[in-house]
């Protein structure tokens, strides 16, 4: 592949018409994920990114419990709708009181509901009438399966069958599961054959420090045609800045982490390329995966992931990483 297009578009899938640009906006940021953004700065993010030829935008009820997708909704109104993709999620339902509130959005705090998980086939059904509600829209692309972790049989029982039967009545164009645990993600790939996932969302487990979706699960959706969208890229943060209390996978990083992390940097600081735009671009040399979603909460925030996802990246540079132990011999990357 020649270098990576913010704005360029690919298909979902082998059964979709759905397309996405190769890089994606991640909502959750401007749902306040660890602190506040606010209304102005959520849709002047939104704005730059559709600015830049973004138009992949994927949200979730969890994010901001609902605030996030009410920005979405605010910040796209009046766009052409049929210009843009937009994604979004079931498994929870927003009502007051809800009882799996999570830590991590402060504004959310102040909405008066909180989440409760719902895999049930009309809490799916419930889950997308709120969703779309919020977001303004009688549509949306991408329904995603989230955060089924500890949920797969009635995911697979009541949310997959509700999402075969709103893509079959055209509501949502592409079904997809989302999910951080690679294994259960091609576990659901596996049983859903009627009709299969058009994509999957893996997040953070196609990364520069996490390879553990390379053997099962990216083979398994290239075989099946099944999309790959890579998520949480930067690891929650530790490859984008891996410095003291940086995070991984949610949790402060071990000095382990951070050793390794930085190891990537010198290599990638060998030839002048900032490890953010190793990071961004890694997950897109595996021909599974045909988009990376990046998360923003400023409009300065999407220049720097454009300029980085854009940036060349010699081929030297993926040899270094596999020749010092730090990526797999056999992981395929990005061709410039």
């Amino acid at each position: 592949m020649g270098t990576a297009r913010a704005a360029g578009r690919v298909r979902l899938g082998s059964r979709t018409d759905v397309e996405v640009t190769e890089l994606g906006l991640g909502l959750a940021p401007i749902g306040g994920l660890y602190r506040a953004v606010g209304d102005r700065s959520a849709i002047a993010t939104v704005d730059r990114a559709w600015e830049h030829g973004i138009r992949f935008f994927d949200t979730a009820p969890l994010y901001g419990y609902g605030l996030s997708e009410q920005r979405a909704g605010h910040a796209l109104a009046g766009r052409p709708r049929a210009g843009f993709t937009l994604s979004t999620k079931v498994g929870l339902l927003l009502e007051p009181g809800g009882p799996d509130t999570q830590e991590g959005w402060p504004e959310g705090e102040l909405t008066g509901v909180a989440p409760r998980f719902d895999f049930s086939y009309r809490g799916t059904h419930r889950a997308l009438e709120q969703s779309l509600a919020r977001l303004g829209t009688d549509h949306v692309e991408i329904l995603h399966i989230h955060d089924a972790d500890r949920h797969y049989q009635q995911a697979m029982a009541g949310s997959y069958r509700a999402l075969a039967e709103l893509r079959a009545a055209g509501v949502v164009r592409a079904i997809s599961v989302g999910l951080t645990q690679a294994p259960l993600l091609a576990r659901f790939a596996e049983a859903a054959t009627d009709p299969p996932f058009d994509c999957v969302l893996v997040g953070g487990r196609y990364t520069l420090l996490d390879q553990s979706a390379l053997d099962e699960l990216l083979p398994l959706c290239a075989d099946r045609r099944i999309t790959v969208i890579a998520g949480g890229v930067y690891n929650s943060g530790v490859l984008a800045a891996p410095v003291a209390g940086a995070h991984f996978h949610y949790e402060p990083a071990t000095d382990a982490v951070l050793a390794r992390a930085r190891a990537v940097e010198a290599v990638c600081g060998r030839y002048g390329v900032p490890l953010r735009a190793a990071a961004l671009q890694f997950p897109l040399g595996h021909p599974a995966v045909r988009s990376v979603l990046v998360g923003a909460r400023s409009p300065e925030q999407v220049d720097d992931s454009v300029a980085m996802f854009e940036l060349p990246v010699p081929g030297a540079l993926w040899a270094d990483l596999k020749g010092a132990g730090l990526l797999p011999e056999h992981a395929p990357t990005p061709q410039h």
